[in-house]
């Protein structure tokens, strides 16, 4: 199917080609939308790190530390649907609204429905990420669940569990890009385009991330990049990291799918 067949033709004429290198111009305008609102984006920042740390005291009472590494790499899948806060910060700078928290919190509420649908959309995803890496680990690793004690040594430091790790970025990566494909751009494309639905935010991001490859890629290994600086200590670093992001991607959306209300 060609672009112009995925899309209607008013959005497929605004999708612009745009020059390999210009995700820098999008980190930069985004830097500036954090320095603009700090307070406000460090709190949509802050949702991550908590969820987090939740998630990863929750896998230690359950004693299932095999899935912490997975659950890390899953962030991926859901990103996109925890920035939308972000996405507003800079949708309201960007047409002199005021910033407000209260603003902020409920813009999913601009086009609810189809962004629950999104929503809903890169959980499966998620959820199916989680389920291959569980497959993974009992095909590869270990019949039974090793303590976290010796989880280190099981997975990383024994040679025969190789093919585990090698597996499980393949499998992460094509996954990983085929959400990246889906989502690049639907969740700021609804949250732009109020009478949007959920096939023709899908559909949009698809056709400008085939027109775009060699800077999508670029901008897909910085965000893998500054979201795994953002993760080592203790997921602290997320707060400026997915603040830093988020800004980012609005701009991204703005230069390549080019709509103005």
């Amino acid at each position: 199917m060609s672009d112009s067949t995925a899309v209607p033709q008013e959005t497929q004429s605004r999708i612009r080609r745009v020059p390999i290198d210009r995700p820098w111009k999008w980190l930069g305008a985004g830097w500036r939308d954090f320095l603009a609102a700090p307070r406000l984006s460090m709190t949509c920042g802050a949702v991550p790190v908590v969820a987090g740390w939740l998630a990863i005291t929750m896998l230690a009472w359950l004693e299932l530390p095999f899935l912490v590494l997975p659950l890390g790499a899953g962030f991926f899948f859901v990103g996109p649907f925890l920035a939308i806060g972000l996405y507003e910060i800079s949708r309201r700078r960007e047409v002199g609204l005021p910033l407000d928290f209260r603003s902020v919190a409920f813009a999913w509420k601009r086009n609810a429905d189809q962004i629950a649908l999104m929503g809903v959309f890169m959980l499966v995803f998620h959820l199916v990420w989680m389920r291959i890496a569980q497959l993974l680990f009992a095909l590869f690793v270990w019949q039974t669940i090793p303590s976290w004690d010796r989880f280190a040594d099981v997975v990383w430091f024994s040679s025969r569990h190789l093919p585990f790790l090698a597996c499980g970025v393949v499998c992460g990566a094509v996954l990983a890009a085929a959400v990246f494909a889906l989502a690049a751009f639907a969740i700021p494309y609804l949250l732009d385009r109020r009478d949007s639905n959920l096939f023709e935010a899908i559909a949009t991001s698809l056709a400008a991330v085939r027109l775009n490859i060699q800077p999508m890629a670029l901008w897909a290994t910085l965000i893998v990049f500054f979201i795994a600086v953002g993760m080592v200590p203790g997921l602290i670093g997320l707060v400026v990291t997915v603040p830093l992001i988020g800004h980012a991607t609005w701009h991204a959306y703005r230069d390549v799918v080019n709509f103005t209300g």
